[in-house]
């Protein structure tokens, strides 16, 4: 299918005989056509024709409940019941319902999902262990009882230190999502379908754009630092109080500059991976497909995060404590110390309960945004006429010769 602004399925190919372009709905049966072609009995306007051959003709008894039929426990002339051809019924979803459509691409899906982010969080994890243990400097002194020029010195001394230790972690953790992402993000799209999807599958298609959402995530996480250098820097130059107000002041300024561009720019990833869009591309979609939801979608974003961070909590907890137990180690030493000084037995057992988290939280993040996208898209371009003809539902053929 055409690349934009129609559904971009990656994998997805025409139908036999078909060119390659946005499909377009069936030729409507207004009687408009040559005789004995097209039948005068029509539905009421605004409302999506019933299948063919489905006995809908004059006289024919009313429609069954489903698809085309009236809904139960509706008027007639309300609005049909959507097809669920795969996760999502094809119509605007609910929060809840995207948040259930990624836990349904898990649930049916389980082997290309876990498949996926198992392998890369524990590769992942494997990495940020090893640099834990061998490569982050001991963490900076600060005295408590430090005022003035020392106290700021050694604040900056500490942050400057803490930065350099969570940089190799980060980075790594970038990596691991941006792997994960565009692989979930194909296997998103094949279960709004209903489409079965191997692992070897959803990487052969997701392979060729990875370098681009390389350069996307680098390109906002460069954007992001920006907007904070610029927000800090003055402050920080002037380096008295009045500097440090000034500081904090620009720092809070720029989370919010940062926040709003990061919302906007949040479906700029599944624009680039299922239609195939360039950077500039897919961030220009990204911001008009928020453009007027900004709020919605912060929303969704808020509460994929609050899962995830209970998810985390729930199974870290007591990963933590076991490792706690097995290092031979206390509460105390975890707060006033750096993983860089804890032995293998921490790093371990602390590492497999991460592994499990990111494997959990990794598809259900990606899933949502996957969903975020396809339901702006069926509000603003009605995507969901695409998707029920790529499905292959009845009454949607691209071909008027069939229909």
């Amino acid at each position: 299918m055409n690349d934009s602004p129609g559904w971009a399925s990656p994998g997805s190919a025409p139908s036999d005989g078909q060119e390659t372009g946005i499909p377009r709905p069936s030729p409507p049966v207004d009687g408009s056509g040559p005789a004995g072609q097209w039948s005068p009995a029509q539905p009421p306007p605004g409302q999506w024709s019933p299948p063919s051959g489905s006995g809908n003709g004059p006289g024919a008894p009313p429609p069954a409940p489903g698809w085309g039929g009236r809904p139960p426990g509706s008027a007639w002339g309300g609005a049909p019941v959507a097809a669920k051809p795969g996760v999502i019924p094809l119509r605007p979803l609910s929060v809840g319902e995207i948040l259930d459509g990624a836990m349904s691409t898990m649930r049916i899906h389980w082997r290309a999902v876990l498949g996926i982010s198992l392998t890369v969080s524990v590769v992942a994890q494997i990495a940020v262990i090893l640099i834990q243990r061998y490569l982050l400097p001991e963490p900076a002194s600060v005295d408590p009882n430090a005022t003035g020029a020392e106290a700021l010195r050694q604040a900056t001394d500490s942050a400057q230190s803490t930065l350099i230790a969570s940089a190799p972690t980060t980075l790594i953790t970038l990596i691991a999502t941006l792997f994960t992402t565009s692989v979930l993000t194909v296997v998103i799209s094949r279960s709004v379908l209903g489409r079965p999807v191997t692992l070897s599958d959803a990487w052969s298609e997701a392979r060729p754009r990875v370098l681009r959402l390389l350069g996307l995530t680098v390109l906002l996480a460069l954007m992001s630092a920006g907007i904070m250098a610029v927000g800090l820097l003055p402050g920080l130059l002037l380096g008295s109080g009045a500097g440090a107000a000034l500081a904090f002041l620009g720092f809070a300024a720029a989370c919010v500059v940062v926040l709003w561009l990061m919302v906007r720019f949040t479906l700029a990833a599944p624009a680039l991976m299922l239609e195939r869009q360039t950077i500039p591309t897919a961030l220009r979609r990204s911001a008009k497909l928020v453009r007027g939801a900004w709020w919605r979608t912060f929303g969704i974003l808020v509460l994929t995060s609050l899962f995830t961070v209970i998810l985390a909590m729930v199974i870290g907890i007591p990963f933590g404590i076991a490792a706690l137990a097995a290092d031979g180690t206390g509460i105390d030493d975890l707060l006033n110390d750096s993983s860089a000084g804890f032995g293998w037995p921490f790093l371990i057992v602390s590492g497999v309960g991460d592994v499990i988290v990111s494997t959990l939280t990794y598809p259900f993040t990606a899933g949502v945004m996957a969903l975020l996208y396809v339901d702006q898209r069926i509000r603003r371009e009605a995507l969901d006429l695409d998707l029920a003809r790529a499905a292959g539902l009845p009454g949607y053929d691209t071909d008027p010769s069939r229909g």
